[in-house]
């Protein structure tokens, strides 16, 4: 139980870095261009990562007449489930939940698919 709730946790807590990241790259640019920055979303753009997942996950290039939609519709969605199953086997200090030896292996099987 303590460890799912660890793997959560660490999830988590990539996720939101990852989102600050990209915030700090949009500001350090803006201000590099002269420019105010991602302020369109919130007061200082706080809440623009999460802007520019959902049209990530909106955005379709191509969309054909007789093509299953929900497939194209889950497409970035399970490509996320599967970067986030691959942060399961990684060798973390004490927050490890699958400690064997076919870590290597798993990985492997996972970023095949």
């Amino acid at each position: 139980m303590s460890s799912s709730i660890n793997i959560i946790i660490v999830t988590i807590s990539i996720l939101v870095s990852v989102a600050f990241y990209t915030l700090l790259e949009r500001k350090i640019l803006s201000y590099i261009q002269i420019r105010k920055g991602p302020n369109k979303t919130s007061i200082t753009g706080i809440l623009q990562p999460i802007s520019d997942a959902l049209k990530l996950f909106n955005k379709s290039l191509i969309s054909i007449k007789m093509s299953n939609m929900i497939l194209s519709y889950m497409g970035p969605l399970m490509a996320l489930l599967l970067s986030m199953l691959m942060l399961t086997i990684l060798p973390f200090k004490m927050l490890s939940s699958t400690d064997n030896q076919f870590n290597m292996l798993t990985f492997l099987f996972i970023s095949s698919l």
